[in-house]
């Protein structure tokens, strides 16, 4: 691709890479399917499913290997969730530089709001139990031995920080974003997010749509 040909570029893929967007994940466990003769060993159980031979490895925030002002469109869906309040403002300010003049971003995470409603309305003694499961934000049981410890390092499952619309809004304004607005699943006048959005993601979720 030239500079003149706008990408279409989704981080934080996990196994979703459609052909007409350029997939990156920063997934330890995609960078060891990634070595020669090592990776195939990684895949051989249900555990760690291989990843589609079209991701890429890359972080948004220590940055892709993408050039500034050179994409049409952005996504990411459950990814900024996992990430710290600090690193959250550098993926933003990322995002927004690899966007062209007016390029689009869209995004959905787990919505804090809808949560927190959901437990405040519950009659249920396990209202809490709900809200910590649903939210990621406890730990039923704490991984232990060698073992363990492998499976919570190859993976990024821990919530970090919670959004709401309100919130999330006011990050992407600080990032230089322009008319941000909640999003539905599809309703996007880009036509290639049809490409990759999931509505399994979506529902019961916050989705939000910003403008370089």
């Amino acid at each position: 691709m030239t500079s003149e040909t706008p990408l279409y570029v989704q981080y934080g893929c996990g196994l979703s890479a459609p052909p007409t967007w350029r997939n990156f994940d920063s997934s330890p466990t995609l960078r060891i399917q990634k070595i020669p003769g090592v990776g195939g060993l990684l895949t051989r159980g249900s555990a760690y499913p291989k990843f589609p031979d079209n991701v890429r490895y890359g972080d948004i925030v220590r940055g892709l290997p993408v050039e500034p002002a050179s994409c049409a469109a952005v996504y990411c869906s459950h990814v900024l969730e996992h990430l710290s309040l600090t690193d959250l403002r550098v993926a933003l300010m990322n995002t927004h530089r690899y966007l062209r003049p007016r390029g689009v971003f869209r995004l959905v995470v787990p919505d804090l709001e809808h949560l927190s409603r959901n437990y405040l309305d519950s009659q249920l003694e396990s209202a809490a139990l709900e809200f910590m499961d649903h939210a990621h934000l406890g730990t039923r049981q704490r991984q232990r031995g060698l073992g363990g410890m492998l499976r919570t390092a190859l993976g990024n499952s821990a919530h970090l920080w919670m959004w709401d619309f309100k919130s999330l809004s006011r990050e992407l304004s600080d990032a230089g974003f322009s008319s941000v607005r909640r999003a539905k699943f599809g309703d996007s006048s880009v036509d290639r997010f049809h490409d990759v959005e999931d509505p399994g993601r979506w529902s019961g979720c916050l989705g939000l749509e910003a403008v370089k």
